[in-house]
């Protein structure tokens, strides 16, 4: 009951009163649920067979790249990588954010264009000159996104989600990004626990 408090002193709806709002399920003491020893590896997505996550390159993609990527997801933010070769992890990015700072460097700065790098670097790599000017976007990049390790146990991840009103967490290991976690997870997991089918769980 304390995490339950501690988000409602924060004005965050807590992941259980989520749970309760959307599909009117009981509360679930914590030791109900964690009958089973799942680490975020085994609820993190992509799951097996899934699409790759969608990532953005540090310095490497253009505006057009990025613009397709907003264009194409719903996603309510983008992990940011090194490469998709390392996939070692930069920070995560909003998607809110994108897109203001797009429109607003393509009405504001000179040069910007849909061949433009978007770079989130402070130092971004050298291009040709006769490359069009780099949209420097560091300033919008969350350097500290919340992470866990991928055998960090679920009972622990589900904690972090109630007493920190998270929508998300990227899952790593050893810097790498693998995965990453929502809420909406979440809720599935904590159902799948229950012995309901987490597949007939609907979600706004």
């Amino acid at each position: 009951m304390t995490s339950k408090w501690v988000a409602d002193a924060i004005g965050r709806e807590g992941i259980y009163d989520a749970h309760i709002r959307l599909n009117g399920y009981p509360f679930l003491e914590a030791k109900e649920e964690f009958s089973h020893k799942t680490r975020a590896m085994d609820v993190m997505r992509p799951r097996k067979n899934d699409p790759a996550l969608t990532v953005i390159t540090q310095d490497t993609m253009t505006v057009e790249d990025v613009e397709a990527i907003v264009s194409s997801t719903t996603y309510s933010g983008y992990p940011v990588v090194v490469s998709r070769t390392s996939q070692r992890l930069v920070g995560f990015v909003l998607r809110r954010d994108l897109i203001i700072s797009i429109e607003n460097a393509r009405k504001k700065q000179d040069g910007i264009v849909s061949t433009s790098v978007i770079c989130f670097t402070d130092y971004c790599p050298p291009l040709p000159p006769s490359s069009p000017s780099v949209l420097k976007l560091r300033s919008i990049l969350d350097l500290s996104p919340f992470t866990v390790t991928d055998e960090t146990p679920m009972e622990i991840v589900v904690d972090i989600f109630r007493k920190l009103g998270l929508r998300q967490c990227l899952v790593t290991h050893n810097g790498k990004l693998l995965g990453i976690i929502t809420k909406k997870d979440v809720l599935k997991h904590i159902a799948q626990m229950a012995n309901q089918d987490p597949e007939s769980i609907l979600f706004n």
